[in-house]
Protein backbone atom coordinates (compact mmCIF):
# COMPACT_ATOMS: atom_id res chain seq x y z
CA UNK A 1 0.00 0.00 0.00
CA UNK A 2 2.92 2.62 0.62
CA UNK A 3 4.12 1.97 -2.75
CA UNK A 4 1.16 3.04 -4.52
CA UNK A 5 0.76 6.09 -2.75
CA UNK A 6 4.17 6.87 -3.30
CA UNK A 7 3.47 6.32 -7.07
CA UNK A 8 0.38 8.60 -7.04
CA UNK A 9 1.86 11.10 -5.31
CA UNK A 10 5.18 11.46 -7.12
CA UNK A 11 3.18 13.45 -9.84
CA UNK A 12 1.46 15.62 -7.38
CA UNK A 13 4.74 16.48 -5.90
CA UNK A 14 6.41 17.30 -9.58
CA UNK A 15 3.40 19.51 -10.22
CA UNK A 16 3.85 21.40 -6.80
CA UNK A 17 7.34 22.02 -7.24
CA UNK A 18 6.78 23.72 -10.88
CA UNK A 19 3.75 25.39 -9.44
CA UNK A 20 6.42 26.71 -6.63
CA UNK A 21 8.36 28.25 -9.79
CA UNK A 22 5.88 30.22 -10.75
CA UNK A 23 4.94 31.43 -7.77
CA UNK A 24 8.38 32.79 -6.89
CA UNK A 25 8.37 34.89 -10.30
CA UNK A 26 5.60 36.13 -9.92
CA UNK A 27 6.23 37.33 -6.04
CA UNK A 28 9.55 38.34 -7.49
CA UNK A 29 8.58 40.29 -10.46
CA UNK A 30 5.39 41.66 -7.97
CA UNK A 31 7.80 42.92 -5.40
CA UNK A 32 9.83 44.29 -8.01
CA UNK A 33 7.13 45.98 -10.09
CA UNK A 34 5.64 47.52 -6.61
CA UNK A 35 8.85 49.22 -5.62
CA UNK A 36 9.65 50.42 -9.11
CA UNK A 37 6.24 52.66 -9.36
CA UNK A 38 6.15 53.37 -5.61
CA UNK A 39 9.51 54.53 -5.09
CA UNK A 40 9.94 56.90 -8.01
CA UNK A 41 6.41 58.38 -7.53
CA UNK A 42 6.97 59.17 -3.75
CA UNK A 43 10.45 60.32 -3.90
CA UNK A 44 9.05 62.56 -6.85
CA UNK A 45 6.13 63.99 -4.50
CA UNK A 46 8.33 64.92 -1.67
CA UNK A 47 10.92 66.87 -3.90
CA UNK A 48 8.15 68.31 -5.63
CA UNK A 49 6.88 69.41 -2.70
CA UNK A 50 10.42 70.18 -0.73
CA UNK A 51 10.85 72.64 -4.19
CA UNK A 52 7.63 74.07 -4.33
CA UNK A 53 7.93 75.28 -0.96
CA UNK A 54 11.53 76.55 -0.78
CA UNK A 55 10.88 79.05 -4.08
CA UNK A 56 7.10 79.47 -3.88
CA UNK A 57 6.04 78.16 -7.14
CA UNK A 58 3.19 76.07 -5.47
CA UNK A 59 2.51 73.11 -7.98
CA UNK A 60 5.14 73.64 -10.50
CA UNK A 61 7.76 71.63 -9.72
CA UNK A 62 5.30 68.96 -8.20
CA UNK A 63 3.45 68.43 -11.16
CA UNK A 64 7.27 68.55 -13.40
CA UNK A 65 8.51 65.97 -11.03
CA UNK A 66 5.78 63.88 -10.67
CA UNK A 67 5.50 63.58 -14.34
CA UNK A 68 9.36 62.79 -14.77
CA UNK A 69 8.79 60.08 -12.62
CA UNK A 70 5.91 58.61 -14.37
CA UNK A 71 7.89 58.82 -17.78
CA UNK A 72 11.23 57.35 -16.33
CA UNK A 73 8.88 54.52 -14.43
CA UNK A 74 7.08 53.72 -17.97
CA UNK A 75 10.72 52.89 -18.97
CA UNK A 76 11.66 51.27 -16.36
CA UNK A 77 8.64 48.85 -16.36
CA UNK A 78 8.78 47.97 -20.12
CA UNK A 79 12.70 46.88 -19.85
CA UNK A 80 11.61 44.81 -16.71
CA UNK A 81 8.50 43.61 -18.19
CA UNK A 82 10.79 42.25 -21.11
CA UNK A 83 13.49 40.60 -18.80
CA UNK A 84 10.82 38.88 -17.08
CA UNK A 85 9.33 37.91 -20.20
CA UNK A 86 12.22 35.94 -20.79
CA UNK A 87 12.48 34.59 -17.71
CA UNK A 88 8.52 33.06 -18.17
CA UNK A 89 9.93 31.62 -21.13
CA UNK A 90 12.55 29.76 -19.93
CA UNK A 91 10.64 28.22 -17.48
CA UNK A 92 8.32 27.39 -19.80
CA UNK A 93 10.21 25.03 -21.43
Amino acid sequence: MPAISRILSAPLISIMASDARYYRLAMRIFADFSGTIAIPAVLSALAGKWFDEKYGTEPRYLILLLTLALILTAVIVVRKAKKYRVQYEALMK
